[in-house]
């Protein structure tokens, strides 16, 4: 037996972002295959973000580093991003040393001023 097909688009919530769970400690074969699910879930989700849960990543080290760097690669060649979720604050550490800024849940982003924007300056400051 067999029911007809829903008519239209699927449900699709253009407001959460997919979460793929990394799993821990990371090794360099599973990169490849993580590469793809990141890619998978920005095809099919309409946000144009994954969030990548690095709590179970396990002690930070340039294994992370570089699987986090290949996963945000892949993402900006699909257009979209990856947001971390949960990372332990020597991973933060390490990823700025390392020099990779990746968006974190929480923490505004941080952008450039709208363009006509100035602060008010009262007249006796002096100038910086």
């Amino acid at each position: 037996m067999s029911s007809a097909r829903p008519t239209g688009l699927p449900h699709v919530d253009a407001e959460t972002p997919a979460v793929l769970v990394l799993p821990g400690p990371v090794r360099r074969d599973d990169v490849p295959g993580l590469c793809a699910d990141v890619r998978a879930l920005l095809e099919a989700g309409g946000t144009g973000v994954v969030v990548c849960d690095v709590g179970g990543l396990g002690p930070p080290g340039l294994a992370a580093v570089d699987l986090l760097a290949r996963l945000e690669l892949t993402a900006r060649r699909a257009g979209g991003r990856i947001r971390l979720r949960d990372p332990d604050p020597a991973l933060g550490a390490l990823l700025d040393l390392v020099g990779l800024r990746l968006q974190v849940e929480g923490q505004i982003e941080e952008r450039e001023p709208a363009l006509g924007v100035e602060e008010a300056v009262e007249s006796g400051d002096p100038a910086v």
